[in-house]
């Protein structure tokens, strides 16, 4: 991926995963210092974790080329991180639906044999708004339907390749195909 233009991460309908990925692959976004993504509070343990990128990543990193992110109302937990922390980042544009809105992590505790109920035991804390995405989900920065997020970030990234070799030597052979894409998405057959 560190050789594209651009690129598009398709988060709609994605339930989560695992904070350690988050930092994985936010970590190859960035060709920095490793630095603080995210804390979790345990209410039981009374202690302070934290998330951090690292410092060493196998391959290339992807640089400075921009970087989209597609939610949907069902855009859930780690999902939401690696969302809310970019946004706040300031390294992606975010494009779709507000997400579903699960910070907290938490346990599933069995009630009675057909009846069980989550019950959150922490809280995430971003180290930039000092608060999380709990029960309010990530705003995009770009508002539109789940159905119509990736084309709306495929023009996005199509045009920033157009203007990106526009001043170079290799112009036309560079821009013709993006050019034809996004006469295609705006002109359908």
């Amino acid at each position: 991926m560190a050789n594209t233009d651009a690129l598009i991460f398709d988060l709609r309908n994605n339930g989560g995963g695992s904070p350690s990925m988050v930092a994985l692959i936010t970590s190859y976004l960035y060709d920095s210092e490793p630095f603080h993504l995210n804390s979790v509070y345990s209410r039981a343990k009374n202690d302070l974790s934290q998330s951090w990128t690292q410092a060493y990543v196998p391959g290339k990193h992807y640089g400075n080329k921009p970087v989209f992110i597609l939610t949907s109302h069902r855009t859930f937990s780690a999902a939401e991180e690696f969302t809310y922390n970019l946004k706040n980042l300031k390294r992606a544009t975010i494009v779709g639906e507000v997400s579903a809105g699960g910070a907290n992590p938490g346990n599933v505790h069995q009630i009675t044999k057909h009846f069980s109920v989550f019950i959150p035991d922490g809280r995430a804390i971003n180290p930039i708004t000092q608060t999380n995405w709990e029960g309010t989900g990530v705003t995009p920065d770009v508002k539109t339907s789940q159905n119509e997020a990736f084309k709306t970030a495929y023009k996005f990234a199509l045009n920033y390749v157009i203007n990106f070799y526009q001043d170079s030597k290799e112009y036309g052979f560079l821009a013709k195909e993006p050019e034809n894409q996004l006469k295609q998405l705006d002109h359908p057959n």
